[in-house]
């Protein structure tokens, strides 16, 4: 329990950078008209697969 309380400090920025990421990039999937694959897919890729996930949409998932 002290491991946990000790390493709260350093999770919880990460938690809020990662919840931050995963509303960016939900929020440009909505708006955005096209993607590289499916809508849904790149949805449950950002939700299920934490951190990188949103990254991986941002960099790779958007059609320009």
């Amino acid at each position: 329990m002290e491991a946990v309380l000790k390493l709260l400090p350093l999770l919880v920025p990460i938690a809020i950078l990662e919840l931050i990421l995963m509303i960016v990039a939900l929020v440009d999937l909505v708006r955005r008209e096209r993607t590289k694959g499916p809508k849904w897919a790149w949805a449950l890729v950002i939700v299920l697969v934490n951190v990188i996930g949103p990254i991986v949409y941002l960099v790779a998932g958007r059609e320009e």
